[in-house]
């Protein structure tokens, strides 16, 4: 697969204004340096979201990135939007979706907590309906989450089936705990196939 063949889709959760702090804004860059097709948007009212608009933003970023194979990595609420996604019928289908990262998701609790986020509280599903909308899913969190108390493992990779990389002591993965850049996560994304990208854990900044 050639860099032309690939693109990335990087999603951002609450309160998220895409600062230059982030690790997301960092591998962006470091895609986008590499040759990657990288669309990296703000999404609208990060504030105060609307699961909907936000739902048409997702769908219609996928038909702009229509033709390749995409890597859509997700962090803190968008990770719930991307549940929300695979749950609908009109969002996902078609789309050639190789891997997702569900990166430090809150816990359903936590959605419920807040209002301005409890319409993203996550929907019901199954294995086998994630399964359907990309060709592998996993989740990265870590051990001690204030907004996944229990863990993204026990709340998201467990039932549903997902493999899992549990990085101690590293809270949110936000610029907070330290992540600016993530050579590990940059790693992880230029892996060039199933065969070397389940084998290769995403990991803690060192």
């Amino acid at each position: 697969m050639t860099v032309n063949d690939r693109a990335f889709l990087i999603l951002h959760g609450w309160q998220n204004h895409r600062p230059a702090t982030h690790w997301q804004h960092w591998l962006a860059d470091r895609l986008s340096d590499l040759g990657h097709e990288v669309a990296y948007p703000q999404l609208p009212e990060p504030d105060d979201p609307d699961l909907e608009r936000w739902l048409a933003e997702l769908d219609a970023l996928l038909g702009e990135l229509e033709g390749r194979s995409i890597t859509v990595l997700c962090h803190s609420l968008a990770c719930l939007l991307w549940l929300h996604a695979v749950a609908r019928e009109d969002v996902l289908p078609g789309r050639n979706i190789d891997r997702v990262l569900l990166i430090a998701p809150p816990s359903a609790d936590v959605a419920h907590r807040n209002p301005e986020i409890a319409e993203f509280a996550p929907p019901p599903l199954t294995p086998a309906r994630l399964a359907e909308a990309a060709a592998y899913t996993r989740v990265v969190g870590s051990d001690n989450d204030p907004y996944c108390p229990r863990g993204a493992a026990t709340e998201y990779a467990e039932p549903l089936g997902l493999p899992a990389d549990v990085i101690p002591g590293q809270a949110h993965l936000n610029p907070d705990a330290g992540y600016g850049d993530w050579p590990s996560l940059l790693d992880w994304c230029l892996e060039p196939s199933a065969e070397t990208y389940e084998k290769a854990a995403v990991e803690g900044r060192g």
